[in-house]
């Protein structure tokens, strides 16, 4: 009869290799997330740049009949309506230009967060990459969530010089916080018949000496002490199944902390806020 005992060093090598494949889940479900608030959020400009230059042709062809209408003389009122139109086409067209290059800013955040060597350090401008994946995680919450709709509030310390950090890695990090912090205001919302409650995500970056210090807050439903204590632990989530895979903490450590020999203090307190502050070197000894 063929022995079936398995040693610790063989069930330890089938652990390790379970938690490989959660990992990949992980993030493939992040990816997944990911491209709802991509799509989601590259409709709205693009929504701007369709409508406003619909409107501005039929602005061009408002001022051709009045050009074509003119006789000798261009009287006041005319020269006013001609002026008035022009000055909304130019308005229109600068909307335009502002959503195209909004729309090209995320492409450009995606492709350099892709694009990277897996561990490469690259400078990198950390508010555009911090700017860029908050947006894309409250939009795919609105794509996932009904009637999802909460204040972002955005504070970046202007002139930061660029950090190395692995940018696929790093805006991976910050995903996963912004996520758990829209889902716990999510949950907030849910749960409260406060008319009052103005559920809110407040993001601050600024520098402090040679650091980065980036800090999270959302005004959703806390943690207790107990869960604060495992946060970090592989497997442990507070979703419901098939919401979240418990990673996604312990993959945010290991990339500021490990990674990028920063550290992360977190301070919450339940049924009103919680903070993640993340502070790293602009210069990271590899």
């Amino acid at each position: 009869m063929e022995n079936s005992t398995i040693t610790n060093e063989e069930l330890q090598a089938k652990v390790k290799n379970l938690e490989t494949q959660l990992k990949k889940q992980e993030k493939m479900a992040s990816l997944g997330m990911l491209s709802a608030g991509i799509a989601h959020e590259l409709q709205n400009p693009l929504n701007f740049v369709i409508n406003f230059s619909k409107i501005s042709i039929q602005l061009i062809a408002d001022l051709q009949d009045a050009i074509d209408n003119l006789r000798v003389s261009i009287s006041a009122e005319e020269a006013s309506d001609i002026k008035e139109m022009m000055g909304d086409i130019h308005e229109n067209m600068n909307k335009i230009i502002e959503n195209g290059n909004r729309a090209t800013s995320i492409i450009r955040g995606i492709l350099l967060s892709s694009r990277g060597k897996e561990d490469e350090f690259i400078p990198t401008d950390i508010s555009m990459l911090v700017h860029e994946y908050v947006w894309l995680s409250y939009h795919a919450m609105r794509a996932n969530y009904k009637n999802f709709n909460i204040a972002v509030q955005e504070n970046y310390e202007k002139e930061l010089p660029k950090a190395d950090v692995v940018p696929q890695d790093f805006s991976r990090a910050v995903l996963n916080i912004v996520n758990n912090a829209c889902y716990a205001v999510w949950k907030r919302i849910q749960g409260t018949h406060d008319t009052g409650y103005k559920p809110s995500v407040a993001i601050n970056l600024c520098q402090k000496g040679d650091n980065l210090v980036l800090s999270i807050r959302d005004n959703g439903i806390g943690m207790s002490e107990e869960v604060k204590n495992k946060i970090y632990d592989n497997f442990f989530t507070t979703k419901p199944v098939g919401q979240g895979t418990g990673l996604g903490m312990g993959i945010v450590k290991q990339i500021i902390v490990d990674k990028h020999k920063g550290k992360i203090e977190v301070e919450s307190v339940e049924g009103d806020h919680t903070i993640f502050i993340l502070t790293f070197p602009f210069k990271t000894q590899k």
